[in-house]
């Protein structure tokens, strides 16, 4: 199974669990939040779509970046997940 530690749930960080809720849930399941999360508060970039323009909450998991790419986003929210 490929998947399956896609799908083993984690352990969420304080400052993640802000953004997503308390854990553990898989990180296909922190990812999805996130993106609700990001939707709703309207924080993709308008011009860069791949860019994600951090709110007080998700810079706390950005290590207090204001802007991050996707991918630099999935490598970040990592550092949140044990």
């Amino acid at each position: 199974m490929a998947n399956a530690a896609f799908m083993k749930p984690m352990n969420i960080s304080s400052e993640l669990a802000e953004v997503v809720g308390k854990g553990p849930m898989p990180r296909s399941e922190v990812v999805k939040k996130l993106w609700v999360y990001i939707k709703k508060n309207n924080l993709q970039d308008p011009n860069n779509k791949r860019n994600i323009n951090a709110d007080a909450s998700l810079k706390k998991v950005f290590g207090g970046k204001a802007t991050v790419s996707m991918f630099e986003m999935t490598k970040l929210v990592s550092k949140h997940l044990s």
